[in-house]
């Protein structure tokens, strides 16, 4: 893994995002303050590709500095705006999505074993619970196999539980004489 080049290209891709959002911006004053140079830019914009922001700005500074370098302006103004917080944002995004994503797996492989192994009247006694980061992880290593042991924090499946209930309901009535004889 080559971290220089994907942040190398991760923030080429970003300065081509902050292009296009300038260019919107710029686009926006231009409808209420000079509509006549708006659609030029509408034009101008609508058929040059904006994919990479830098080649997009080389080939408006040749038709119009003045806005070239007013969407310069509102890039750089945009970076500085978004530079204190953007690393934590995608940092808490990343883990929030991952997250996410490790649950809904884990609800949907337990929903296809429930489906599968328990009969309907025991799959209504089954209680969703919210799970930790933590938990959620070490549950899908568990299932992918990728965790070298299963400790006693891990979740619980709902079918195991069910079952330890009737080994006791049944255990019950086997020691208790009176019960045995009605």
């Amino acid at each position: 893994m080559d971290l220089k080049r994907i942040a190398k290209d991760t923030a080429k891709t970003l300065v081509s995002y902050l292009t296009y959002q300038a260019v919107r911006i710029v686009a926006a004053q231009l409808r209420e303050t000079n509509p006549p140079l708006s659609m030029w830019f509408h034009s101008f914009s609508s058929t040059t590709t904006i994919q990479d922001g830098d080649a997009y700005l080389r080939k408006l500074m040749q038709e119009n500095q003045d806005l070239a370098f007013r969407v310069m302006t509102v890039r750089a103004h945009l970076a500085e705006e978004l530079a204190d917080y953007l690393p934590e944002m995608i940092r808490s995004g990343v883990q929030q999505a991952n997250m996410e994503h490790r649950r809904d797996y884990l609800e949907r492989i337990t929903s296809l074993e429930l489906g599968d192994d328990v009969p309907d009247s025991k799959k209504s006694g089954v209680e969703k619970r919210e799970l930790s980061e933590e938990q959620v992880s070490r549950e899908s290593d568990r299932q992918t196999g990728n965790a070298p042991e299963v400790t006693q924090d891990t979740v619980a499946h709902p079918r195991v539980e069910s079952e330890a209930m009737e080994s006791e309901d049944t255990s019950n009535l086997e020691h208790n004489p009176e019960s045995s004889e009605q």
